[in-house]
């Protein structure tokens, strides 16, 4: 709309003001001023650019310039200036209007996608507007750093250019929420979504990404944000390190936490002996978390522990001796490792009662 020609109804009177002025020698009145605020802002709802409206009051300017001495000239540009001015003024104060409301329709849109407040089918319909199908699956990556990030900050914007400069229009949406990164993309597009994590990552000092699973429909969004979000949670509660986590990885982490009940009854049973040890029982669960994560190797074990091998290996009979399970007989692995991971999960033996 802005190669359009500005109406005449936003110069309506600007001639006249113009010429009283420079015959005056007097400023433009509060009211004046005020007047050509409200027309910037009109002009600014109807789809006009500043550039165009300029451009029309500067050409009607010249046609007033050739009849004018050099006193009345110089009072002409005094008066154009604050005639401008104040347009722009209204003009930037409609635009800065349009963009707040934009941006609190956006963010209401994304709170109802990510949360599931609203009705599916009238969200499907707000979704085209920001880019999604929601007939289609969708999957949610969720990136945190050190510190809380917001749709202003540098690496918010760091990431976008970086995505949107790779993949150009395809229907994804960027956003914050909660002081994380949030990307929704196809489902069928892992890559946009491995991409986004590898900036995310770069973006956030070091941060970490959780990529939840491919869901359809509108309530399959709310599903894989939940995902990551579960990701997120369980890489705390594990101390799990690694920058990048799928859901669909981290499946048998839920399963296993499903009965509670049946969870700390496990623990207790299997690990409770080792509270009767001299130091308690976390240096000896310490020592099969570290065993389990090393894959049963007895010399990385001991090294993550910055314990010699014998010393390891004595941990492991004391272990054995007090719980009956032996970590190296694979008939008793499975369980103390399921123990071992429920420990973590319930924050055994800090919260043992």
């Amino acid at each position: 709309m802005t190669g359009r020609k500005v109406p005449d109804e936003y110069l309506e009177g600007y001639a006249e003001i113009l010429t009283e002025v420079c015959a005056t020698g007097r400023r433009l009145t509060r009211d004046e001023l005020e007047s050509l605020r409200t027309r910037g802002e009109r002009a600014a709802e109807a789809g006009y650019g500043l550039r165009a409206v300029v451009r029309r009051h500067l050409a009607v300017s010249r046609e007033i310039w050739p009849v004018l001495s050099a006193a009345a000239g110089d009072r002409l540009l005094a008066a154009v200036e604050q005639a401008i001015d104040a347009f722009a003024e209204g003009h930037e104060r409609a635009q800065q209007l349009a963009v707040r409301q934009e941006e609190a329709v956006r963010r209401e849109f994304i709170d109802d996608l990510l949360y599931g407040r609203s009705d599916l089918g009238r969200l499907s319909e707000r979704a085209e507007r920001f880019g999604l199908l929601l007939s289609r699956a969708h999957a949610v990556a969720v990136a945190r750093g050190g510190k809380p990030v917001e749709e202003s900050d540098p690496a918010t914007r760091q990431v976008e250019r970086a995505v949107v400069g790779r993949f150009g229009e395809r229907r994804i949406l960027l956003t914050t929420k909660d002081g994380r990164l949030v990307c929704v993309a196809p489902g069928d597009q892992d890559d946009v979504l491995a991409f986004f994590a590898k900036q995310a990552y770069a973006a956030t000092d070091d941060g970490q990404v959780a990529i939840g699973r491919p869901h359809p429909g509108a309530g399959g969004v709310v599903h894989s944000y939940e995902e990551a979000l579960n990701a997120l949670d369980l890489a705390d509660r594990l101390d799990i390190r690694e920058p990048v986590l799928r859901a669909a990885d981290l499946l048998v982490y839920p399963v296993l936490t499903r009965d509670r009940q049946a969870m700390a009854d496990l623990v207790a049973n299997t690990l409770g002996p080792l509270l009767s040890a001299r130091g308690g029982a976390r240096p000896l669960v310490q020592t099969l978390t570290a065993y389990f994560d090393s894959g049963c190797v007895a010399a990385e074990a001991a090294r993550r522990l910055n314990l010699s091998v014998r010393a390891l290996t004595y941990r492991l009979e004391r272990i054995h001796r007090l719980t009956g399970a032996d970590p190296g007989n694979p008939v008793h692995r499975y369980t103390l490792q399921t123990a071992v991971i429920g420990a973590r999960l319930l924050a055994w033996p800090d919260d043992a009662v």
